[in-house]
């Protein structure tokens, strides 16, 4: 080995050693880790724990479920709260108000079931009579009959109730007649007559110095209702909690129903010929 040999190998020796080591690559946590893995060294559990929840990593998926969950709460909630609230006028009433009403819707449907009876029993009768033209022209008088009545150009007689409203104080107005003959319509009333004026459809009430307008027609107290209609049916409409009846007597009025097997409606409308129309037979 010459001198040049030996001054090179000690340079070489010493570039190594001047070298820094090579440093061991730090291994990275996996996926299957979780964040844990990535959590900084020195850190206290608590510390750890409250790097991991937050911030909150929700994924698309999730998000949808808890709009969903949210969504069919807040359905559930409104849908309580509004039978609550349909309620809770009922579950305030005694125990014989609640067996009242409950009579009388159970009376309605059953003049629901006899109307639609006495359709039927029409229909089948003029499907098998063997004189189909006179039947139906005996259908049709009846039917003409009825709607008098309705109308107020026939006079009607039967079973109903005499109201007679008192109102020594002045107090009584024509929104509380008003009432009162919604009531009767409502309980099943077939015809209404106050005070020698026929009430109708059409029928409307106005205040008029100290009394009362029907239609036009001024009736001064005491207020005389004539109705044709089911006894059993309309005084117990106008004596439920909170009826016409009370109504009247915290006005200081008094209010008399009376029950009778034979009343008589001879208050008369006056048939209105119609300007343009005609009969589509003609």
């Amino acid at each position: 080995m010459t001198a040049d040999d030996e001054q090179q190998g000690k340079a070489g020796s010493r570039l190594r050693a001047e070298l820094p080591q090579e440093v061991a690559p730090v291994p990275r946590p996996s996926a299957e880790q979780g964040p844990a893995a990535w959590q900084e060294p020195g850190l206290t559990g608590r510390q750890r724990l409250v790097q991991g929840l937050w911030p909150p990593r929700v994924t698309r998926a999730q998000l949808i479920v808890a709009l969903l969950l949210f969504g069919l709460g807040f359905g559930l909630a409104v849908q309580v709260a509004s039978n609550s609230d349909g309620d809770s006028a009922l579950r305030g009433a005694r125990q014989e108000d609640l067996v009242r009403i409950l009579d009388e819707l159970d009376d309605r449907t059953q003049r629901l079931q006899d109307e639609k009876q006495g359709l039927e029993e029409q229909r089948d009768e003029l499907e098998n009579s063997s004189d189909q033209a006179e039947e139906a022209r005996k259908q049709t008088i009846e039917k003409e009959r009825q709607l008098g009545v309705l109308a107020g150009t026939v006079a009607a007689q039967g079973p109903g109730i005499t109201m007679t409203i008192a109102d020594t104080k002045g107090t009584v107005e024509a929104d509380m007649l008003l009432d009162a003959i919604q009531e009767l319509r409502a309980a099943g009333a077939e015809a209404i007559q106050v005070n020698g004026v026929r009430v109708v459809a059409g029928t409307y009430l106005t205040d008029s110095g100290d009394g009362v307008s029907v239609d036009g027609n001024k009736i001064d107290a005491p207020y005389r209702f004539k109705v044709i209609g089911k006894p059993q049916d309309l005084e117990p409409a106008l004596n439920i909690p909170g009826g016409v009846v009370q109504t009247l007597e915290k006005e200081q009025a008094t209010a008399t129903v009376e029950r009778s097997s034979e009343i008589v409606v001879d208050a008369l409308r006056a048939a209105k010929q119609p300007d343009y129309a005609r009969s589509s037979s003609e």
